[in-house]
């Protein structure tokens, strides 16, 4: 009988403990899991997200809100709790997947190209204390109608290719009947791809149309959009199509930007290294053509900086910009105008006062005074030496009767005539 009670007196605290644990793990485990996709208005940190139904080949959109953040960052993982984006950081690794917005209170991603295996709960988390999380159930609806072809999906290109190299893209569209046409689009533009190959698919009476496209990429077709449309009787609207961004390495195309068009003498100055490539680059070397580089002048990665600008700072320099992939380079000519050059108009002088202009103003009117002296000698020199002859004959000589009387009276020798007379002006 004692034996009985002693039993009694340990299992009673026995299970008392028991009690007590689970009723302190219950509230662990609620104080440190918030789980919920309604709104609580007296937990601005609860994270809120809402159900979304999708058609397959599809795009769902994902949003997760909270009214306030203390710094903690926001993240969605999919249906195996395998995380999808931790703030604005992918952590998945899977093109279908896209950031849209990113903020302390507000995480939205998209999921293209839906498939039924990405049907089932997708969870919101944000990282407080506690852990506060919201679910959201992605619905995904089967292909309403056979014979109806599925989105197209492209493969076979995942990382960037080199300029010059080929890239090749697989194109896949199912459940078409009768079998789809596949066509392909570099952005807006068709450009042909090798034919289709069809199968016929196990079990059912659609076709799986297959097409590749191969591409000897320049550096012009970074960016571009590659596009696989399908053409169907059964599509309505238009085709469907999936697109994938292409990108493409290359070395950089280099330019020179001064900070002026007219650098003048005891101005601070800059030239600016410029490189377009991908990636772009990140180490510049500068170089004078003619020389080491002024003493005065200090590279600064793709900048040359000019502390006071003097004529010896003329020349030719050169910036060589490289990215990895390859280099570029480009020449530029610096002339350094005077500091009294009109910015409108280089040929116009603000400052007369120079000591050039005087000389030139010197010479100029030395030039005008000896002139002048030269034109007044030349005018006496021609008066002195062109002579007139007047020449007064005596009176009377019409009137004398015969020639004698006339020489006579000429001469002088008649009483009561004057002489002749000459004057030489």
């Amino acid at each position: 009988m004692s034996g009985m009670r002693a039993r009694q007196s340990m299992t009673f605290p026995a299970l008392q403990r028991a009690a007590l644990r689970a009723l302190a793990a219950l509230t662990m485990l609620l104080a440190t899991s918030v789980r919920s996709n309604f709104v609580f208005d007296d937990d601005p940190f609860q994270p809120v997200t809402q159900d979304e139904t999708v058609a397959v080949g599809g795009v769902v959109t994902l949003t997760c809100n909270v009214k306030e953040n203390d710094n903690s960052s926001l993240q969605w993982s999919n249906t195996a709790q395998q995380t999808l984006y931790f703030g604005e950081k992918r952590a998945l690794r899977d093109n279908r997947i896209q950031l849209v917005k990113s903020t302390g209170t507000e995480l939205i991603i998209t999921i293209s190209d839906v498939q039924l295996s990405d049907d089932g709960e997708y969870t919101c988390s944000i990282f407080t204390m506690p852990v506060r999380t919201a679910r959201a159930t992605v619905t995904v609806l089967a292909p309403a109608a056979p014979g109806v072809p599925g989105k197209p999906v492209i493969t076979g290109f995942e990382d960037a290719v080199q300029e010059g190299g080929k890239v090749t893209f697989t194109c896949t569209s199912s459940g078409s009947k009768p079998p789809a046409k596949l066509h392909w689009y570099r952005d807006q533009e068709e450009i042909q791809g090798r034919p289709d190959v069809v199968e016929s698919n196990p079990d059912e009476p659609t076709y799986t149309v297959t097409s590749e496209l191969t591409l000897t990429v320049t550096r012009n077709d970074n960016n571009a959009l590659i596009a696989c449309a399908v053409d169907h009787p059964s599509i309505a609207n238009g085709d469907k199509r999936t697109e994938r961004p292409l990108s493409v390495l290359f070395s950089p195309s280099v330019s020179i930007q001064p900070e002026s068009d007219l650098p003048r003498e005891g101005e601070k100055f800059f030239l600016q290294c410029v490189g377009n490539g991908n990636p772009e680059p990140t180490a510049f070397v500068w170089r004078r053509k003619d020389g080491e580089l002024p003493p005065m002048a200090k590279v600064d990665d793709a900048f040359l900086h000019f502390e006071s600008l003097n004529k010896s700072d003329n020349g030719v320099y050169e910036c060589q910009a490289d990215n990895g992939i390859g280099m570029g380079d480009v020449t530029h000519t610096l002339l350094v105008q005077e500091a009294g050059v009109n910015a409108a108009d280089p040929t116009v002088i603000t400052t007369p006062s120079g000591v050039d202009h005087a000389v030139i103003g010197g010479v100029v009117a030395v030039i005008v005074f000896i002139m002048l002296c030269l034109l007044i000698v030349l005018g006496r020199y021609l008066i002195r030496h062109k002579g007139t002859y007047l020449t007064h004959e005596a009176k009377g000589s019409d009137d004398a009767p015969d020639a004698d009387t006339a020489i006579i009276n000429a001469e002088g020798g008649h009483s009561g005539m004057d002489d002749k007379k000459e004057y030489f002006i």
